[in-house]
Parts: C-alpha cells; structure tokens; sequence
C-alpha cells in the first residue's frame, strides 16, 4: 500500500491545528491509559489500519497490559476494565458511529455516573480528534508502522 497524498505537506496549517488539538489531551482531566484505550477502540471501530497500529504501540509503551488490548473489542463482556474506563469506552463508541437520532439520555446518564462535565468534555474532544486522524489515515491511506522511527514506536518490541 502507498500513501495517496502527503497531507503535511499539502495542508500545513491544517496539519499544525490538528497536532495541536491532540498536544492538548497532555493537560487533559482523563487519564493517558483511558485515552490510550479510547484512541485504539475509535480506530478499531473505523478501520484504520494506521491508528490501529500506532495506538496499539503507544497503549504497550505506556505500559498497557496486552491481554486488555486484546480484549477491547470485547470491553462489554471483559471483566479487564473499571466502570469508569467502560464509561470512557461507552462514549468513545456512540460518538464514533452516532445514532441516527443522537445520544439517549440512557447512554448520557450512564456515562456521568463516572465522569465529571470537565472529564467528558475533555474525553468529547479527545474522540473528536481521533476520529479525525481516523478519516485523513483512511481517506490518503496512511500505512500502518510507516512512521514507527519518526514518533518513537520501536521502544514497543511489535513488528
């Protein structure tokens, strides 16, 4: 597979902005083991080869168990993770494929049980941003551990 178009070259500024909005998530009110999850399971949902790749190598640098890596796509029936990290998943997952008539007070309800407005709105804008990098990976068809070197994914031992 090749790349389709250098998106950091054609669109810079565009580039620097989403850079930016994913820099944010260093002073985010959500933990870096949720949103190393939260990353893996929106590119799972999507299908993004390159996200997946990347994510899974992150979560494993930063010292995620794998057994839980291999148990997100199941998170529902897993007993591997917290009520608060389901909740992060919950709403990782409605707002990455949203429901034709939005979000159900069910799902909002379940979801604030475990997080704070400042927590969701951080985690909103966190699944905002990794959706997008889902859809420009996808869309110019970014190849997965092509910039292993480039972001320091090596240190993971997967290859």
């Amino acid at each position: 597979m090749t790349q389709r178009v250098n998106y950091m070259q054609q669109s810079p500024e565009f580039f620097k902005r989403l850079i930016a909005l994913s820099g944010a998530e260093k002073d985010s009110a959500i933990e870096k083991s949720i949103l190393d999850l939260v990353h893996l399971r929106a590119s799972q949902m999507n299908g993004c080869g390159f996200c997946v790749d990347m994510h899974s190598k992150e979560a494993k640098i930063h010292g995620e168990r794998e057994l839980r890596l291999y148990h997100l796509p199941i998170w529902r029936e897993s007993t591997l993770f917290s009520p608060r990290e389901r909740a992060a998943l919950e709403w990782t997952e409605v707002l990455t494929k949203l429901p034709e008539h939005g979000v159900s007070d069910e799902i909002y309800n379940q979801v604030r049980e475990h997080l704070s407005d400042k927590e969701l709105s951080d985690l909103t804008f966190s699944i905002t941003a990794i959706n997008a990098w889902n859809r420009i990976s996808i869309g110019f068809k970014s190849v997965p551990g092509s910039a292993d070197e480039a972001y320091g994914l090596t240190k993971a031992g997967l290859s």
